[in-house]
């Protein structure tokens, strides 16, 4: 038996945890982040700084933030790894539950250490407390539990093995994974036990790669059997799974046009002949036809999101899905054929399985490329554009080529995200990093910190707009005290471009969408200085020229570079996906009346999808 205070229990038993998957083995855990406060300070905090060799420690600056970064390292590391956070109880809670939130949303695992209140309530109400009068047993750690797919109170020692295994088993579980919570009452963790030894042991979690059941292959086989105009949709879990090679080899197998959602871009790099790119309300005008014309959709990994079926008016009404999923749940959307397994495995099925089919026809294919050839042009157009401010697309265009091979664009929030969507030409599965599942303001600075931390090696380029900076700049400081590099574009157009767009369009005539006096002046506001007082080095450039060389310049730099540039908040330069996404205007007053009615048009387009089964 070995005796330690639950807190350091928890430390030493996330230091032993390992994920296996094709024979590689790695840590599960490649650190804890944390924010110190009343109520994890004298346990977790104590257990950290006598163990920090196998279990790293790293300073954050806001709760939400490292739950961001968590998340980020563990999508960089395709789920097989991610970080431990701790925070005090009380604000420290909560302020995780939106990272949370997002995690659980984009199916990524995190394990949140919260701390809590008195587990013998001796001192109740303690500060920060949350007093409820239908139950002691309620802190504000309740909160998590919608949010997270595992939670767990440890009022005791003895329940602290079965809760350990119980969030391992959910956070290496691909069908099962999100954020894990599990609230530690600050006198519990502070609590001596004896434990036994088995429980610091080296312990290895094997990811599975299930495959689908037989009968469900031959099912899609008899499906494809009649297509003639197919088309797939690769999702995250493609790129999760680390099926793009496999996706290839179907994809030119059947000669299937492949489409992209936002979490699996790169499944198939730019250029690919069969590469049509982004889909949706989002997408390109390649994919967005190809897939109004698709008699057959095959979606692989991904979750079928509004964006993702432009508000499901971007599939013809008979056309019908073949679905290849991780998980049930997604496997049975749009009511599609259900083929519930391993990405990479069931596409191997797949292969075989269709042997007898003779795939898209030759004219169809020629169509997509034709399809592709054109949009690519209407991308070199925007890449290409001039001015002052700079043209949102020709700032993407910069970035771009700056990432070269090994970069990786990180980004979330705005209108970025689906002009990155649109026109990042992505090298290959990891070269496109953008939050979308949650569109959290606030995740890209986190986030790139995270992706760094998980692939040192690669160059992290992070675009961020003036209000998701101004939500969460500080994580900057973090990457400068951990010596982590990040080049961040800080894109300033004084306010919410995207949502003033939308706003526009529905008559709400872009109320609170900028960054303005009352009088209608500019603020005396300056984010480049901000950014210099935080530490980084700033760069200013004013044309697309000093662009690329500000994001050489920073390439070959060695540490964090905030490159500051002002765009246009009335432009809107990305060509248009033709596509529609489905929000409410009003159906009564001001000006929305010819709003309303295209919105009235517009909805008449949307399918239930409901197709009969066979």
């Amino acid at each position: 038996m070995i005796r330690l205070t639950v807190a350091q229990a928890v430390v030493r038993f996330l230091a032993q945890q390992w994920s296996e998957r094709d024979g590689v083995e790695r840590r599960f855990f490649g650190g804890c982040s944390g924010i110190f406060g009343h109520g994890n300070v004298a346990g977790l905090g104590q257990a950290l700084a006598t163990s920090t060799e196998d279990l790293p420690y790293h300073l954050s600056r806001n709760e939400q933030a490292m739950v961001h970064t968590a998340a980020a390292y563990a999508r960089a590391s395709n789920r097989l790894a991610t970080l431990a956070c701790t925070t005090s109880i009380g604000p420290g809670a909560t302020n995780m539950i939106t990272g949370a939130a997002g995690a659980t949303i984009n199916r990524l695992p995190v394990l949140l250490l919260p701390g809590d209140i008195f587990s013998t309530r001796v001192a109740g109400p303690v500060l920060q407390e949350l007093e409820d009068q239908r139950s002691y047993d309620i802190s504000v750690n309740d909160c998590f539990k919608p949010v997270s797919r595992y939670w767990d109170r440890i009022n005791r020692p003895e329940q602290l093995p079965s809760a350990l295994l119980a969030a391992m088993r959910v956070l290496t579980d691909p069908a099962e994974t999100g954020a894990v919570t599990l609230a530690l009452p600050q006198d519990v963790q502070a609590e001596a036990h004896d434990w036994p030894e088995e429980l610091f042991a080296r312990r290895v979690w094997h990811v599975p790669r299930p495959l689908p059941e037989r009968a469900a292959v031959f099912r899609a086989a008899q499906l494809a059997k009649s297509a003639v105009r197919p088309l797939i949709v690769a999702g995250g879990g493609t790129i999760y799974s680390e099926a793009t090679e496999q996706l290839r080899i179907f994809a030119e197998r059947y000669g299937i046009p492949v489409a992209e959602t936002q979490a699996g871009k790169g499944a198939l790099p730019y250029g690919h002949p069969l590469a049509v790119g982004a889909i949706g309300a989002t997408g390109t005008t390649a994919a967005n036809a190809l897939a109004r014309e698709a008699d057959l959709i095959i979606g692989v990994g991904t979750r079928y999101s509004d964006f993702t079926t432009a508000s499901r008016t971007i599939f013809a009404p008979d056309a019908r899905f073949l679905n290849l999923n991780i998980t049930a749940f997604d496997a049975a959307k749009l009511s599609g054929l259900q083929l519930v397994g391993d990405a990479r495995d069931g596409l191997a099925d797949l292969v075989e399985a269709f042997a007898g089919w003779r795939g898209a026809p030759a004219d169809y294919r020629a169509r997509a490329a034709e399809l592709t050839r054109e949009w690519d042009a209407a991308v070199d157009r925007a890449y290409s554009l001039e001015g002052s401010p700079l043209p949102q697309s020709a700032v993407i265009g910069a970035v771009n080529a700056a990432a070269a091979e090994d970069g990786v664009v990180v980004c979330a929030a705005g209108s970025m995200p689906g002009d990155l969507h649109k026109l990042w030409r992505p090298s290959g599965p990891g070269n496109y990093h953008v939050e979308y599942g949650y569109s959290c303001m606030g995740y890209e600075i986190a986030g790139g910190l995270g992706v760094k931390m998980a692939v040192p090696e690669r160059e992290v380029f992070v675009l961020v707009g003036d209000g998701s900076y101004l939500m969460m700049a500080q994580e900057l400081i973090t990457a400068i005290s951990e010596g982590i590099k990040l080049v961040v574009v800080l894109v300033d157009n004084s306010g919410f471009a995207s949502i003033g767009r939308l706003s526009e369009s529905v008559g709400a005539e872009r109320l609170g969408t900028s960054y303005r006096h009352r009088d209608g002046g500019p603020l005396p506001v300056d984010l480049a200085a901000n950014a210099a007082s935080l530490g980084a080095t700033v760069l200013r450039p004013e044309s697309v020229a000093d662009l690329r060389k500000a994001l050489e310049e920073a390439r070959s730099g060695t540490g964090t570079t905030v490159i500051y540039v002002r765009t246009d908040p009335m432009a809107d330069d990305a060509p248009s996906s033709e596509a529609w996404w489905d929000v409410p205007v009003a159906e009564v007053g001001g000006t929305t009346g010819a709003a309303r009615e295209a919105y009235e048009e517009s909805k008449r387009s949307q399918h239930p999808h409901l197709t009969p089964p066979d």
